[in-house]
């Protein structure tokens, strides 16, 4: 069974799956074309929240929203391991990121992914998530894919 629970980002469990994310994504794209990082603070006292899901108890993928305003959150570091894939962790992990950032008053969010991710790219179409420019630190990224989803029952 998978459960899904906030973490703090500096926990060997969260630790280890950033690890291997990172591993994944250095294996795809050239350095410039990564965006790892994270700040711990961006995830932590409201300002954000790091979710892993765990299978019989191992955790197996993790997501996170960084606030990027009052009513903007960015999904961050989504992975699930390859033993945990088609499971449902991943739509799991959106599907809590979303009810997260509903509590949290946030009415839209954003995510970047890469365009050698296709399985990445139908969750989260699959989940509504629609094309849209580029932003921010992505902007000049050619490998950089983004969408954003209207999240709704947001407090206003």
């Amino acid at each position: 069974m998978i459960t899904i629970s906030p973490v703090d980002i500096s926990s060997d469990d969260a630790q280890s799956l950033i690890v291997g994310l990172d591993a994944y994504l250095n294996g795809l794209y050239p350095p410039e074309d990564n965006f790892l990082e994270l700040p711990h603070d961006q995830v932590r006292n409201g300002r954000g929240v790091f979710l892993v899901a765990y299978l019989d108890g191992a955790p197996i993928g993790c997501g996170a929203i960084r606030r990027l305003s009052a009513t903007t959150g960015e999904v961050k570091r989504m992975y699930v391991t390859p033993s945990g894939r088609h499971k449902g962790a991943g739509a799991g992990l959106l599907g809590a990121l979303e009810e997260w950032a509903r509590q949290a008053g946030l009415s839209r969010l954003v995510l970047e992914t890469g365009r050698l991710q296709p399985e990445a790219i139908r969750l989260y179409v699959r989940s509504g998530f629609q094309p849209t420019e580029r932003f921010g630190e992505y902007a000049c990224a050619p490998n950089s894919c983004c969408y954003a989803k209207e999240v709704t029952g947001a407090s206003d």
